[in-house]
């Protein structure tokens, strides 16, 4: 009997998969090499039917705690990462002797906000990891807590917002992100009459409403992370898993179709490559306040935005650079790539196009953001 996910699941090309350091982590916060030898064995496995997989992988200073000896992860940012430095060092190694039982190598990927965000280097990482899967090898993904100070306080979000950053990368990926819940529930998950919500149409506020906060001495991530990521992967036209990761061969299961966690149906319209840079993975640079009339066209039709529909210009921003689009309650309408700095919007808004001239002394573009390089926000 098909399921609502068959379809999806036999047109993935690859498979994303997120662990946390909440699975991946024992009683007294050190490494489970069992629970790492299992998903290692899942995913050779599925390597070897003919789906490449990529692993973004949490638990760098979960295992530095437990290499260290430490019970309490530390507070202060330059002994987090020490300890993520010495953990990572121990969790690559780790996958690699897995992986290499099974015929498959691992190759570590450490990658920042800032790797994503400038559009060269988004390139290059996408072309290296088609590169490693076209080899046959395992790339396995972290955060770079030892240099990364801002994303090891406030980070991507336990991994779950990259996993999704980097599904945008490839094509008709399936994202699965393995959580130490089973999925989503109807209700908290320690009410007896909870149960797994098996299907979701759509990420909406009710959705959001589900997200119970979660407390942990390894994990910086939670339900609401993880539905983030879910909602930017299906917006990017990909389907996306939260399943548990402690369930046996959770993986193998999950890929011969069997109903586990709780499925997200992407967008029947996903977004191509460059827009889901724009939309999800370029940092914003400014913000751009447009009129109530500007505000409702964007998210009516998605037409250009001109600059006489422009209102305030927040931050400082150059031609090129990914902004914002709001309106004039902070509600976010729209994210583009602006023709314009942040001084020459100053002096045009609120002109017409042929006044822009005049003004500027020339008028390189009629539209501030053109259609085209904008993603309209939910």
């Amino acid at each position: 009997m098909s399921s609502r996910r068959d379809p999806y699941l036999n047109e993935a090309t690859s498979l994303v998969v997120k662990v946390g350091s909440r699975v991946l982590s024992d009683a007294e916060g050190r490494l489970d090499h069992q629970q790492v030898a299992n998903l290692s064995r899942q995913i050779a496995q599925i390597y070897d039917r003919g789906l490449p997989v990529i692993l973004v992988s949490s638990g760098a200073v979960a295992a530095g705690m437990g290499k260290l000896g430490l019970v309490q992860r530390p507070t202060d940012v330059s002994h987090l990462q020490a300890v993520a430095a010495v953990g990572q060092a121990h969790l690559i190694q780790a996958y690699e002797q897995c992986f290499h039982r099974h015929g498959r190598h691992a190759a570590q990927v450490l990658l920042t906000a800032d790797d994503l965000d400038d559009r060269p280097r988004y390139l290059n990482v996408r072309n290296t990891l088609l590169t490693l899967l076209s080899m046959g090898v395992v790339p396995v993904i972290n955060e770079n807590d030892t240099v990364a100070v801002d994303e090891l306080i406030a980070t991507f979000g336990d991994n779950d917002r990259l996993a999704a950053m980097v599904a945008g990368l490839l094509k008709r990926p399936l994202l699965v992100i393995l959580s130490d819940v089973a999925g989503l529930y109807d209700r908290h998950p320690d009410d007896p009459q909870a149960t797994v919500i098996e299907t979701v149409e759509q990420i909406d506020s009710k959705t959001m409403e589900l997200a119970t906060p979660h407390r942990s001495s390894v994990s910086k991530g939670g339900m609401a992370s993880k539905l983030r990521a879910a909602r930017l992967a299906v917006r990017s036209g990909s389907p996306a898993i939260i399943a548990g990761g402690r369930t046996p061969d959770v993986l193998l299961r999950i890929v011969a179709g069997e109903p586990l966690g709780t499925f997200f149906v992407p967008q029947a319209r996903g977004l191509p490559p460059r827009k889901r840079w724009i939309g999800f993975t370029a940092q914003v640079a400014g913000t751009i306040v447009v009129d109530d009339g500007a505000a409702a066209a964007l998210r009516r039709a998605g037409p250009s935005l001109l600059a006489i529909g422009i209102r305030e210009v927040r931050g400082s921003f150059h031609k090129g650079d990914v902004v914002a689009v709001c309106d004039s309650s902070g509600c976010e309408c729209a994210r583009g790539l602006t023709n314009y700095s942040s001084d020459e919007l100053a002096k045009i808004r609120g002109l017409r196009s042929p006044e822009i001239a005049q003004v500027l002394g020339h008028c390189p573009y009629e539209e501030v953001i053109h259609r085209d390089n904008m993603v309209l926000s939910d």
